[in-house]
């Protein structure tokens, strides 16, 4: 076997930086870079996704290897975790909104949810 293909994605070769006021997005940025995440929604100012699993375990081990992506980015989520499922929430706190980074760790987390 060869070694996989990249990522059609192109927000899985960024990473995510410091931002500041005035780095939130604009409605047009937004809408173009759900294009990329299509299971994600925005809904009250928050990037959202509810992630579904066949128990708690599958549940707990996403939830886990989540962390990973957030301590790599520096970049954390809302998590609502229940039995079968996981509502992860981004916003960008420092610029009062949406902002790349949010969809960055959204497409790292559909990534990992492939790999399984």
């Amino acid at each position: 076997m060869g070694a996989p293909a990249r990522s059609t994605i192109p927000l899985l070769q960024r990473r995510c930086r410091a931002l500041g006021p005035g780095a939130a997005l604009d409605e047009g940025a937004v809408a173009a870079l759900l294009g990329q995440i299509p299971q994600w929604r925005v809904e009250g100012g928050f990037l959202t996704r509810i992630y579904t699993f066949a128990d708690h375990w599958e549940t707990m081990a996403f939830v886990n290897a989540t962390a990973w992506v957030t301590h790599r980015e520096d970049h954390h989520p809302e998590l609502t975790i229940g039995f079968d499922r996981c509502q992860v929430r981004f916003t960008t706190h420092s610029v009062g909104g949406l902002s790349e980074n949010d969809f960055i760790c959204a497409a790292k987390y559909d990534a990992l949810l492939a790999l399984c």
